[in-house]
């Protein structure tokens, strides 16, 4: 016959359990422990000593920092910006929530970011990194070196207008030819230009699925269906529509050509 354990046996045997865990974790750790100590082995930082090591301190610093900020810089200076906008504003226009996930438009737009960005970071590799892989040249100039095939690419993709307006802003000359403006120009120019196209690309999206939608609409006022929501009716109209124009191939193969053409690789 079962008999129903009690509270406090549950917790006695959970407790049990706990304990019995933390021992088989603890153990593996506490013999790796005594066995450095017997072998007299330690793990040390060294960084250096003298002048050298205030160098080498803000440059770790530096490179932590830049880690850090990696995923902003990503989104600041390539075309990611534009594709995750445009896709999400093409959720919107489809009447559609939560499908495709965030997840999914996310991953998309890195994917092609990636493809977009692929000669520009393999230009700022070939000009930049390797050459300081090579101990050819020193950080700044790797860093200058680097940065200006991204620029040129931001660069291909900005409003003149864009540039001029945080030229200003940083109130700095304007220099006889743009290649020479600071990142801290060109970025926030380039990220202004972007929402605007990404913006302009969705308002030509909104167009067919509003047409469709006043359709339904009308229609239904005509038939006295005024209690059924025209949403409810025009989203599978919609999703059919996308379908057979193969829309995402549309949408996708536009964006990345739509780079292309504006930086000469197309």
């Amino acid at each position: 016959m079962f008999v129903k354990p009690t509270g406090a046996e549950i917790k006695r045997a959970a407790l049990l359990s706990l304990f019995t865990t933390l021992v088989c974790l603890a153990w593996p750790v506490a013999a790796l422990a005594q066995q450095a100590a017997q072998s007299g082995s330690a793990l040390n930082i060294d960084l250096g000593t003298g002048a050298g090591l205030t160098q080498r301190v803000v440059q770790l610093v530096g490179l932590m920092t830049v880690l850090s900020l990696a995923p902003s810089i990503v989104i600041m200076t390539t075309s990611f910006v534009r594709i995750i906008v445009v896709l999400s504003l093409l959720r919107t226009a489809l009447g559609l929530q939560q499908s495709p996930p965030n997840a999914v438009l996310v991953s998309l737009s890195l994917f092609l970011s990636a493809i977009v960005m692929a000669p520009t970071w393999q230009d700022a590799y070939d000009s930049g990194i390797r050459p300081l892989l090579d101990q050819q040249i020193e950080l700044p100039q790797a860093f200058d070196q680097a940065s200006e095939p991204v620029k040129t690419f931001m660069l291909a993709q900005v409003d003149r207008g864009d540039l001029a307006l945080f030229t200003r802003l940083s109130k700095i000359e304007p220099p006889q030819n743009v290649q020479d403006l600071p990142l801290r120009v060109v970025t926030p120019a380039f990220m202004i230009s972007e929402l605007k196209k990404a913006f302009e690309i969705g308002f030509l999206l909104f167009v067919p699925f509003l047409v469709i939608d006043l359709v339904v609409a009308s229609v239904l006022m005509s038939m006295g269906m005024m209690m059924l929501p025209p949403v409810v009716v025009s989203l599978p109209f919609k999703l059919i529509f996308f379908v057979l124009v193969d829309g995402w191939r549309l949408v996708a193969g536009s964006l990345v050509e739509s780079f292309q053409r504006a930086s000469g690789t197309g």
